[in-house]
């Protein structure tokens, strides 16, 4: 039997009672009592009293206190300290692109500071803002290994845990965030249900919103975009196919890699949402926005599944219900932040480039092509493309589409 008795010099002091014996483990090579009842306290609060214990080598000492010290302990104490003895504090390491000091951190941060007070501290979160654990390529690594467990990452970088969580992705999909609203209301908790399926406990989608083809030189048609070197994320199934259907050959990088790629040439074009430009710097690098939603983005909070099942039941529930309120306010927050991105491009005198409606019909129909595409890759599933159609037919059967974003 085996339980905590007291602490000296800062060191905890463990026994273990063998028949009617005390041995006392411990590293040094003295213990020191200079009282003659020392009364120690657990972590729990349970008290112990040790009498008349004096100093002996710890080589002498395992069978000196059967023979030379009088030791009285209850073992009814020592039962209830090895059973009430609290669970180790769970930490949850996250990784994130975001800037400390950004909305998202400072959100995040009241949320989990929430958590740890209302799990007292069994639950905690640190971050890394900043990406300074890589792109999601190598936090997703990390988390592999047990070095993280878990990150905010892009929907593309999840396609391998499960790929029809891209169904919002693909390409010239909503005219609306009207009609974006309609669809996330059915098809948000199938997502969410296959990253669970897929390893990961999210906690809601958080709008990216729409990105834009931003560029050095203006761009109004498929033609325009061939003749630039177009940037697409690493590993991503959607923009890769994306790029095949426009007749692009992109250049794939890491987003840590892309302002400067932007800055040496070496690519002259990114899709990005206009929050994502500006927190990212990539907008001081560009002159001119395609003024036609390309692809509508969101990231999510995923969480190892491993990691989050050593949490309690009852703590579960209180990061999933804090944390999934905090990933609401963020998903609102986003869309009001983007509005204002919008307008702070504009106003750093980036232009905004309008393709006239043959133009505009010509980015469809290259468009419709890319979900067969995916389909037939199985990168994309028929019933989840279904889902999607479904729902946006429902939504535009009600009246005559929206103009425009709002």
């Amino acid at each position: 039997m085996f339980g905590v008795l007291c602490a000296m010099e800062n060191v905890w002091l463990i026994f273990q009672v063998n028949g009617g014996h005390c041995d006392f483990l411990h590293n040094d090579n003295f213990l020191t009592c200079k009282e003659d009842t020392v009364h120690a306290t657990n972590a729990i609060g349970i008290k112990i009293s040790v009498k008349r214990l004096k100093a002996l080598p710890m080589r002498n000492f395992k069978n000196h206190l059967s023979s030379g010290a009088v030791i009285f302990l209850m073992v009814s104490s020592m039962v209830m300290i090895m059973a009430a003895s609290p669970a180790r504090a769970i930490v949850l390491k996250i990784a994130t692109i975001s800037p400390e000091g950004s909305s998202w951190m400072k959100m995040m941060r009241q949320g989990t500071d929430e958590v740890a007070r209302k799990t007292a501290s069994r639950v905690r979160f640190k971050f890394y803002p900043g990406g300074v654990m890589g792109d999601n390529k190598a936090v997703l690594r990390k988390i592999r290994i047990g070095q993280l467990q878990g990150g905010l990452v892009t929907s593309g970088s999840l396609t391998q845990f499960f790929s029809d969580n891209q169904v919002y992705n693909l390409p010239i999909t909503f005219n609306s965030f009207d009609e974006v609203d309609y669809v996330r209301s059915y098809m948000d908790p199938i997502i969410i249900d296959g990253f669970f399926r897929g390893g990961f406990v999210t906690f809601g989608l958080a709008e990216g919103g729409f990105a834009y083809l931003m560029s050095k030189a203006p761009i109004k048609s498929a033609g325009d975009l061939r003749r630039h070197k177009i940037w697409i994320p690493e590993d991503d199934a959607m923009s890769l196919e994306t790029a095949r259907a426009f007749g692009v050959t992109p250049i794939p990088l890491s987003i840590a890699e892309v302002r400067t790629g932007l800055q040496t040439g070496l690519i002259d074009t990114v899709a990005i949402s206009p929050i994502g430009a500006i927190a990212l710097q990539w907008h001081t690098q560009v002159n001119y926005l395609m003024d036609t939603p390309l692809i509508y983005l969101y990231a999510v909070l995923a969480v190892d599944r491993g990691a989050f099942d050593r949490i309690s039941p009852e703590d579960q529930k209180i990061v999933n219900d804090v944390i999934g309120r905090v990933f609401k306010k963020i998903d609102r927050r986003n869309r009001r932040d983007n509005l204002k991105a919008i307008e702070a491009l504009q106003n750093q005198g980036i232009q905004f480039v309008k393709p006239d409606i043959l133009e505009q019909k010509e980015w469809k129909r290259l468009a419709a092509s890319i979900p067969k595409r995916m389909i037939e890759s199985g990168k994309l599933s028929q019933d989840m493309l279904n889902k999607l159609e479904k729902y946006l037919s429902d939504y535009r059967a009600k009246g005559p589409e929206p103009d425009g974003q709002n």
